[in-house]
C-alpha cells in the first residue's frame, strides 16, 4: 500500500518529542581535547592525553594518496605503503618484528585517495621504539629500497588486487569510478591501481615519489593515549627534527563533477544474485551539502526503517536488502545506492519503485521524526568511537583526519554542530540540488559459465572522458629550518627494557531474583553500558535439527515481539540510540545491548521485550527467510565461504554436532522448510533462563544494574522440559590426506585450506599451542606467511589460525594464492608442516618473541568495553576462573619451548591433513593431481561428488559456475 511519508501515523508523531528530548538533553558537542604544535622542518603534530590504559597511539598522516598519482603510475600510492613495510636504512628487514616483540596492537597502514598513514598503538614504554621506527622509514629509507624489495612487494600488491576481484562484486568500484569521474580527475582510477602501471614501477619511480611526498612538512604526526604535551614536544623533535622538509606539495583542489545526464553499465561477475549501483557525484567532505546529504541518505536507505528499505523489502519484496550513503573525499563525495535484487525479479521494477521513493522525497524531505533519528544515530555512533585512542578508528584518526583534510584537528566539532542544526527544509535543498542531477547505473548480473572478465574490463576502463579541471594549488615554500640529529641512529632501535602492568576490572557477581548469575566488569570510559545474554547454545545445537535453525532463530529474535512488529523495534532502538544484536557461534547464542546511559530504562525495557517475547511472525520469517537463501547463495560464489561450507563436515563428519558449515547458515533446503514452530521449539529448548548467563560491562556499579535488570528479567521463568544436551563427541584423526577440489572458473586466484582438528580451547596447553601457532602461522613474522608472501611473494597473506569451541576446535592453514602457483603454495604449506614437527622443529627465538608479544600486548587488548566483554565471555563459555586476565602474564611466560613444541606436534599430523582448495580447476587440478597431497575429489559447491575431468579440462556442466539449487531461487 502506497502512503505519503510526510503523513506518519499519530503513534509516531507521539514519540519525536521524547526523541528531541533526549537528543537535547546531551546536546553539548563531545570534546576531544588536543595541543598542536609544528617543527622547524615543517612537521603538524597532535596531541590528545587520555590516561585511562597505559597505551599511545602513533598515528602519522602523509598528504598523499592515488589521486596524486600521474597518468601510467596507477596504484604507486599503495605500492609505497608497502615498502615503507620493508625495512629502512638503519632497520633492516620486515618492520613489523620490533613492534611484535613490543605488544603493539592495531597496526597497520592504509592508503585511499587523499592520504597515505600508518599507526600503531604501543605500550608506553614502546614509544621510543616505535617513533624511532617511524621516523627511521620517514627520513632513511631510500638506501634499504632495491630492486628485490620492489619486487618482493610488487608482487604481493598484485596478489592483494587478485584477492580482492576473486570476491563477489570485487570489481565493481573500478568501474563505478571510471564511470563517474572525467578521465583526468584524481578519482578516475581505484587506489590499487592496474596490473600494467604496477608492473611498471620502477626505483626510479620509488625514490621520486618519497623524494616529492614523503618529507617532514607534507607530514601530520598524531600522539594519543597515555602521554604528555611535554613529552610529545620533546620526543618529536629528538626523532622527527632533523628529517628534511621536503618540497612544497602541489595540492590539489575540490572537484566536483556531478553527472549531467544518467548513464548506465552491465558488468558480469561470479555472483548469485543482480545488484544495482547507482552512483551520485557530491560535495567534499566537510561541505555543508555533505552533512546534509549524510542525514538524507540516512532517511532514505539507512537501515531497515528507511524508505527504501520498507518499499523495496518489507512492502513491494522486490529486494533482499538495499543501502545508500555518503562516501565522503577531500575533492568530491559519493552518494551510492546498493540494492540486491530478489533472483526471478526484474531489476526494471526495482528501479521503478526508487523513482517512486525518489519523487516522494524530493517533494517533501524528511519527516520530523526521521530526521530526529538520524540525528541520534549520528551522535550516538559518535560517542561510541571516543572509547578508543588510535587505531583505524579512534580518537588519532578523528584529529588526524581535521588536520590533514581541513587544517582543523576539531572540525569533527563543525560537522557535529551543523547536523544537530539541521532542518527539513536544509535536508531537502542539499537533496534536490545534488540527487535530481545525472548519476550512473551499474547493473551486476550473475556471470555464464565460461565468461572472459578481462575481455569485459576491456570495454569498461575504456569509459569517460577529459574534463577542465582546477590546477592544483602549490604552497608557497616556507623556510623551514632542519635541526641537528639528536638520535645516533647506528645503536640501532631503542630497546623496550620495562612494560606496563595489565589493568583490567575485577569481575563482580551477582544474582536476580529467579537466580540467573550477573557477572559485571565496571568501566567508566564513556557513558555506555552493554549487556551481553549468553546462551548455551550455539551453531552445535542444530544437531538433531534443521542446519541453520540456531542462527536464523537468532536473527528472528531481532524482528517483532508480541506487542511491536519489527518496523516499531527498529524505530525504537534508532530514537534510543541503542544497538540491539542477536547472533550465534560454534557453541553459544547471545543477544546483546549497548544503550547510551542516559537512555538505560527504556532500552532495557525494550531489549528485554525483544528477547523474552519473540513474535516470529510469518511475514518477518518470509522476508528474512528470502535474505537468507541469498546469503548462503552468496557463501557459495566467495572463496572463503565456500571453503568454510565444505571443510567442516570434512573434518567432524556429518554425525558430530560440529560437522556442519562454519558459516552458520546452515543449508537452502532447511531453511526453506523452517516455521514458526521450529524456531519457538528451539527458544524454548535454548533460549530461556536457566540456560543464560548475562554479562555487564561499561559505565555501571553492581548496586545500579542488578536492579535495573531485575525488573525486566527477574521474573522470567523457564519452561518445565530440560535443556537438551549437545552431543560434541572426540574425532579420530583422519586415516590418510584427502583433497576436495571446488572449481570457480577464471577465478584469478586460488584458495588453499587445509584442516586438522585440535584439542578443546578448555584444554590445559591450550596457550602452549596458541604461542606454537603464533610462531608458525598466526602473526606477520611466522612462517608460513614470511614464506609465501614475503619470500615467494605468492600471495597477499598466509597462516594458520585456531576457531575456539568446547570440543575439538578446527586448525586451518590457509593462503590465497595466484593461480598459476597453487600447487606450489600447496607444496610449500605441507613442507613448512612436515618441518615444524621434524627436522626444523620451533626455535627458542620463536617462541619467545610469540610470547613476549602476548604479554607486551595485554595492556593494550582491553581498551574498549567491547573487548572487556569479550575476555569474560572466554571466561563464562571455556569455565575459566575470574582472575583469568590478570595472569595471563604469568601463563604466557610459562610456556617454554618444549611446551610449545608438544603442543603443536601433538596436533599437526600431515598425514591426516584435509584440503579444500577452490580455483580454476582447468588451471589447477593437474599440477595439484601431480603433487599426490593425498586422494582427490573434485565437489560442488554443496560437497557433492563431481566427475573428475581429464587433465585439468573443464567441459560442460561439471565444472561450470555451479547451478543454483531450487531452494535458493
Amino acid at each position: 500500500m502506497k502512503r505519503p511519508f510526510a503523513l506518519l501515523a499519530a503513534g509516531l508523531i507521539s514519540l519525536v518529542g521524547a526523541a528531541t528530548a533526549a537528543l537535547a538533553s546531551s546536546d553539548a558537542i563531545p570534546d576531544i581535547a588536543y595541543t598542536r604544535f609544528q617543527l622547524p622542518n615543517g612537521l603538524t603534530v597532535v596531541v590528545h592525553e587520555d590516561h585511562k590504559a597505559p597505551v599511545v597511539a602513533v598515528s602519522i598522516w602523509y598528504h598523499v594518496g592515488s589521486a596524486d598519482e600521474p597518468t601510467g603510475k596507477t596504484g604507486f600510492a599503495h605500492l609505497f605503503e608497502h615498502l615503507m613495510f620493508s625495512g629502512s636504512e638503519n632497520r633492516k628487514g620486515t618492520y613489523f618484528q620490533p613492534f611484535e616483540r613490543a605488544g603493539a596492537t592495531d597496526m597497520n597502514g592504509t592508503t585511499w585517495f587523499d592520504r597515505t598513514n600508518y599507526f600503531e598503538t604501543v605500550p608506553t614504554t614502546a614509544l621510543d621504539m616505535a617513533l624511532w621506527m617511524e621516523s627511521d622509514r620517514m627520513g632513511h629509507l631510500l638506501g634499504a629500497i632495491g630492486q628485490k624489495e620492489l619486487d618482493t612487494q610488487r608482487g604481493v600488491v598484485q596478489n592483494e588486487k587478485r584477492q580482492d576481484e576473486n570476491r563477489p562484486y570485487g570489481r565493481v568500484d573500478e568501474n563505478v569510478l571510471v564511470n563517474t569521474y572525467p578521465a583526468n580527475h584524481p578519482y578516475h582510477h581505484d587506489t590499487i591501481g592496474s596490473m600494467a602501471d604496477l608492473d611498471a614501477a620502477s626505483l626510479a619511480d620509488v625514490k621520486k615519489w618519497f623524494h616529492d611526498y614523503y618529507g617532514a612538512a607534507n607530514t601530520t604526526l598524531v600522539l594519543a593515549g597515555d602521554i604528555t604535551v611535554a613529552q610529545a614536544k620533546a620526543k618529536a623533535e629528538e626523532y622527527f627534527g632533523d628529517i628534511p622538509a621536503g618540497p612544497p606539495v602541489p595540492r590539489q583542489q575540490p572537484w566536483i563533477t556531478p553527472l549531467t545526464t544518467s548513464t548506465r553499465g552491465v558488468q558480469h561477475d561470479q555472483v548469485a544474485q543482480t545488484r544495482i549501483v547507482r552512483t551520485w557525484i557530491v560535495p567534499q567532505l566537510g561541505s555543508d551539502d555533505a552533512i546534509q546529504l549524510d542525514l538524507a541518505t540516512t532517511a532514505l536507505g539507512g537501515g531497515k526503517t528507511s524508505r527504501l528499505y520498507q518499499r523495496l523489502v518489507y512492502q513491494d519484496k522486490l529486494a533482499d536488502d538495499v543501502s545508500l550513503g555518503i562516501a565522503p573525499f577531500a575533492l568530491a563525495s559519493q552518494v551510492q545506492l546498493t540494492v540486491d535484487v530478489k533472483n526471478g525479479v526484474d531489476p526494471a521494477k526495482v528501479e521503478a519503485a526508487v523513482a517512486d521513493v525518489w519523487k516522494e522525497f524530493l517533494a517533501h524531505g524528511p519527516t520530523d521524526d526521521e530526521l530526529v533519528r538520524a540525528k541520534v544515530a549520528n551522535r550516538a555512533s559518535f560517542v561510541r568511537g571516543l572509547e578508543k585512542v588510535g587505531g583505524s578508528s579512534g580518537k588519532a584518526v578523528i584529529l588526524a583526519e581535521g588536520q590533514v583534510y581541513r587544517d582543523d584537528p576539531e572540525a569533527y566539532k563543525k560537522d557535529l554542530a551543523r547536523a544537530q542544526a539541521a532542518t527539513v527544509a536544509s535536508v531537502l535543498s542539499a537533496t534536490k540540488t545534488w540527487l535530481t542531477k545525472g548519476d550512473y547505473t551499474l547493473t551486476v548480473l550473475p556471470a555464464a559459465p565460461g565468461f572472459d572478465p578481462a575481455a569485459e574490463d576491456k570495454v569498461v576502463t575504456a569509459l569517460g572522458s577529459a574534463q577542465g579541471r582546477p590546477a592544483a594549488v602549490t604552497p608557497p615554500a616556507k623556510p623551514y629550518a632542519v635541526a641537528k640529529s639528536v638520535v645516533d641512529r647506528s645503536k640501532g632501535v631503542p630497546p623496550v627494557t620495562s612494560f606496563p602492568d595489565l589493568v583490567f576490572p575485577q569481575l563482580q557477581r551477582g544474582k536476580l531474583k529467579n537466580g540467573i548469575e550477573v557477572v559485571l566488569a565496571e568501566r567508566h570510559t564513556v557513558p555506555v553500558t552493554q549487556v551481553q545474554l549468553l546462551f548455551d547454545a550455539g551453531y552445535a545445537a542444530d544437531q538433531g535439527r534443521k542446519l541453520g535453525t540456531a542462527s536464523f532463530t537468532s536473527s528472528l529474535i531481532e524482528e517483532s515481539t508480541k506487542t511491536l512488529d519489527s518496523v516499531e523495534v527498529a524505530r525504537r532502538k534508532e530514537r534510543l540510540g541503542a544497538f540491539v544484536s542477536s547472533s550465534c557461534s560454534l557453541d553459544t547464542c547471545g543477544v546483546g545491548l549497548n544503550a547510551l546511559n542516559s537512555e538505560l530504562k527504556p532500552s532495557l525495557d525494550l531489549f528485554a521485550d525483544i528477547v523474552r517475547h519473540p513474535a516470529f511472525k510469518s511475514d518477518d520469517i518470509e522476508r528474512v527467510r528470502g535474505q537468507w537463501l541469498a546469503g548462503i547463495a552468496q557463501e557459495k560464489t566467495e572463496p572463503t565461504g565456500l571453503a568454510l561450507r565444505t571443510l567442516p563436515p570434512l573434518l567432524y563428519g556429518k554425525g558430530h554436532a560440529y560437522g556442519i558449515p562454519f558459516t552458520g547458515s546452515g543449508t537452502e533446503k532447511a531453511i526453506a522448510s523452517l516455521t514458526a514452530d521450529d524456531l519457538a521449539a528451539f527458544q524454548r529448548d535454548y533460549l530461556r533462563p536457566d540456560n543464560v548467563r548475562i554479562l555487564v560491562a561499561g559505565d555501571t556499579t553492581l548496586a545500579q544494574i542488578l536492579p535495573q535488570l531485575d525488573a525486566v528479567f527477574g521474573d522470567w521463568t523457564p519452561p518445565a522440559s530440560a535443556v537438551p544436551k549437545k552431543n560434541i563427541s572426540q574425532v579420530a584423526a583422519q586415516a590418510k590426506p584427502r583433497v576436495f577440489l571446488i572449481n570457480r572458473t577464471d577465478a584469478p586466484q586460488s584458495l588453499i585450506l587445509a584442516g586438522l582438528l585440535a584439542p578443546s580451547t578448555k584444554a590445559k596447553n591450550a596457550i602452549d599451542l596458541g604461542i606454537a601457532n603464533g610462531a608458525f602461522g598466526g602473526t606477520f613474522t611466522s612462517r608460513l606467511n614470511m614464506n609465501l608472501r614475503e619470500e615467494k611473494r605468492w600471495a597477499y597473506g598466509a597462516g594458520s589460525m585456531l576457531s575456539d569451541a568446547q570440543g575439538q576446535r578446527p586448525m586451518l592453514f590457509y593462503a590465497p594464492v595466484q593461480t598459476d602457483k597453487t600447487a606450489d603454495s600447496a607444496a610449500e604449506i605441507l613442507k613448512e608442516a612436515k618441518a615444524v614437527i621434524g627436522p626444523k622443529p620451533l626455535t627458542d627465538d620463536e617462541i619467545a618473541k610469540i610470547r613476549a608479544q602476548r604479554v607486551r600486548a595485554l595492556p593494550g587488548s582491553f581498551e574498549t568495553t567491547g573487548a572487556v566483554l569479550g575476555a569474560m565471555t572466554g571466561i563464562v563459555v571455556y569455565d575459566r576462573p575470574d582472575d583469568y586476565v590478570q595472569t595471563l602474564k604469568s601463563r604466557i611466560e610459562g610456556v617454554d619451548r618444549k611446551a610449545a613444541e608438544d603442543a603443536i606436534t601433538a596436533v599437526i599430523r600431515p598425514d591426516a591433513l584435509t584440503w579444500v582448495i577452490v580455483g580454476d580447476l582447468r588451471k589447477i587440478e593437474a599440477p595439484v593431481r601431480a603433487l599426490n597431497l593425498g586422494e582427490v575429489h573434485v565437489v560442488d559447491a554443496d560437497g557433492n561428488p563431481v566427475k573428475a575431468s581429464h587433465a585439468g579440462a573443464s567441459t560442460g556442466k561439471a565444472h561450470g559456475a555451479p547451478a543454483a539449487s531450487p531452494e535458493s531461487k
